[in-house]
């Protein structure tokens, strides 16, 4: 009798072991992706900030980006344990904004909402404006400088040219 095994000769013991790694393995992942969503909500919490949205709309939008279904406000409010107020007002800025849309569940009476269609469309309008006030803020700057100050002029009408590019840039985009 050999006590060589081959590779197919596994032992119920072998079934455990791999069925132990198998499970411990799935449990890392799944800590994994739970660790990666929710630094990604909390990420697109910081980018609404920078783009003068409330943190809290950001993380909701970082939620339902994420995981891509309709959620109820008190799922959100548990979700993102913040309070009810909180997402109130954060919904209603999205949804004015054409971010997310309301929508409800057949014989359910709560309100739900998910992202938009084309939820996208509307950060590139609100990027479009800030870029086109900065440029004519700049473009007036360098106008009302004399003309015989042409340092001043050519740093402007670079600073200028750089908004105008982004302008094109987002144009080109949408």
């Amino acid at each position: 009798m050999s006590t060589e095994r081959g590779l197919f000769d596994l032992t119920c013991a072998d079934f455990g072991l791999i069925r132990g790694i198998t499970e411990s393995w799935d449990h890392l992942l799944s800590r994994s992706i739970a660790a990666v969503r929710e630094q990604f909500i909390e990420q697109c919490g910081l980018i609404a900030q920078a783009e003068a949205l409330p943190r809290i709309a950001g993380r909701i939008l970082g939620l339902m980006v994420f995981d891509g279904k309709d959620y109820s406000f008190s799922e959100i409010a548990e979700e993102l344990q913040i309070s009810r107020g909180s997402v109130s007002s954060s919904v209603s800025l999205l949804t004015a904004m054409g971010v997310i849309e309301r929508t409800a569940k057949p014989g359910d009476r709560q309100d739900y909402f998910r992202l938009s269609e084309d939820p996208y469309t509307t950060f590139f309008a609100r990027a479009r404006n800030r870029a086109e006030r900065a440029h004519k803020t700049i473009q007036e700057t360098r106008d009302a400088v004399p003309k015989d100050k042409r340092e001043i002029r050519s740093r402007l009408k670079e600073y200028e040219t750089f908004y105008a590019t982004l302008i094109k840039a987002l144009d080109s985009g949408t």
